[in-house]
């Protein structure tokens, strides 16, 4: 088997939990936050839609520089309403999933490298990036996710089985 067709059903499986927690975000707190230094629950919501989108540009170039030197620092598309958010993260799913079966184990294997200001924040394959920094990371951001639903009284979908409130 190919890397590709190890990791798409992973890849399809966790997108698919992802998506069914996001369908929970509620509209009318998506500035709510467990504590001063936690993140809100709309910019959670957005780094989840936006991780998979950085599948494509990763399997097709050989770095990222998030605050290029003389230009904008990259920052987290926010958004206003629930289908604005799963819209978004269908589309980045979904070319994110093309992309990933579209690759092959050599490019796979190929180094990647995370920049700002030309530096590297650090350099792995392209295959340890998306099982990383996406798939992983996804599963992180979810579970902070659901904490926060939980602390607002909002039922938890089941993820891997049934959830405590199905």
């Amino acid at each position: 088997m190919t890397i590709a067709e190890l990791i798409v059903p992973e890849f399809d499986q966790e997108m698919a939990g992802t998506r069914k927690v996001i369908e929970r975000v509620p509209e009318d707190k998506l500035d709510w936050k467990a504590h001063p230094k936690s993140n809100t629950i709309g910019w959670v919501a957005s780094h989840l839609v936006e991780i998979p989108g950085w599948v494509e540009g990763t399997l097709t170039s050989e770095s990222w520089d998030i605050h290029p030197p003389g230009g904008e620092a990259y920052t987290t598309p926010p958004f206003t309403n629930r289908k604005q958010a799963l819209e978004l993260f269908d589309a980045n799913q979904a070319a994110a999933r093309k992309a990933i079966a579209a690759t092959s184990d050599q490019e796979f294997a190929k180094e990647w490298s995370l920049l700002m200001q030309g530096k590297p924040l650090f350099t792995m394959t392209k295959y340890a990036v998306v099982r990383n920094m996406v798939i992983n990371h996804s599963i992180h951001h979810r579970g902070i996710l659901t904490v926060y639903l939980r602390l607002n009284d909002i039922s938890i979908p089941g993820l891997y089985g049934p959830s405590g409130d199905e």
